[in-house]
Order: C-alpha cells, then sequence, then structure tokens
C-alpha cells in the first residue's frame, strides 16, 4: 500500500508543471502565459477562458481544441464585429500559432467558450481545462478566475 502511494505520489508531482496554476507553463515549443477564467453569473450557461500562446519552435502548431468537466461542450470560438454586429463562432479548423508569433485568446476576441455550464464559475476558483494541440497533445492547466466581466487575469495587477 505504501509503494502505491510513493507512486501516485511521484506521477502527481511529475505532472504538477503541466497542470499546477502557474504563470507559464511549457510543452515542447509552446509557451501559454496568461492563462485564466473568469466567474459567471449564478444562472449563467456559458463561459469563457483566456491564454497566450507563443510558438518558440521552427513548425507551426495549431490549438484544435478543448475539454472540460465543467461544461457539456468547450470549443475553440473566434469574436468579431461585422457591420456593427458581434458574432461569436466556433472556430473551425483550430488557431494555428505560427513558429516565432504568439497568439492572445482574450475577451472580444479568440476564447476558449464553456457552453452548457454545470454550476457557476466562482472568483478564486480553479478550472480544470485541456487544451488540444494538434502536435503537442493534450496540455492540461488550471485557469483561475477572476471576477465577473474581469478583463484581465486577476494575477496580473499584482
Amino acid at each position: 500500500m505504501a509503494k502505491l502511494a510513493r507512486l501516485a505520489l511521484m506521477l502527481t508531482l511529475s505532472l504538477a508543471p503541466l497542470s499546477a496554476n502557474a504563470e507559464m507553463v511549457s510543452v515542447g515549443d509552446l509557451e501559454l502565459s496568461k492563462i485564466w477564467t473568469r466567474a459567471t453569473p449564478l444562472n449563467a450557461k456559458a463561459g469563457g477562458a483566456y491564454v497566450t500562446i507563443t510558438n518558440k519552435g521552427e513548425t507551426a502548431d495549431t490549438l484544435v481544441g478543448a475539454a472540460s468537466d465543467i461544461a457539456k461542450k468547450t470549443e475553440i470560438h473566434e469574436m468579431a464585429v461585422k457591420d456593427g454586429v458581434m458574432l461569436m463562432r466556433k472556430l473551425e479548423g483550430g488557431l494555428v500559432i505560427e513558429p516565432g508569433q504568439s497568439v492572445e485568446l482574450k475577451p472580444g476576441s479568440f476564447h476558449v467558450m464553456f457552453m452548457g455550464l454545470k454550476a457557476p464559475i466562482k472568483k478564486g476558483e480553479m478550472v480544470e481545462v485541456t487544451l488540444q494541440f494538434e502536435n503537442a497533445g493534450d496540455v492540461p492547466v488550471k485557469m483561475p478566475a477572476a471576477k465577473i466581466g474581469a478583463k484581465t487575469p486577476a494575477h496580473a495587477k499584482h
């Protein structure tokens, strides 16, 4: 039993850099920073999450999806204003991160969309999300929840 407990602890510690609340997570050639979400009102059915992805490699990678247990469906979305009308839609084909470039998922732009929230997201809560990349694979992250309507991550103001 003690051997199994030690093995579980070692596994947990080995995965910590990928899933811990961190200012930055690196996986392969990708660097993820400004990882956050925001709280939602009590009866909200949807929420958003945000991250900046920098490709330090020589080959493009694509954010093809996301998954989280907090919602029935999790997708990568694009928000844009066209002819004065705000449009939001699933980003078909994913979001390409070119070599040497950064892409910022932020309010009013590209973002992770939680649809069919199972419970409200509360300020200070850590939301577990797996970002799915074409080359880098599945990257689990924990996103701290800023206040409702926040424009930037809560920890950015420290």
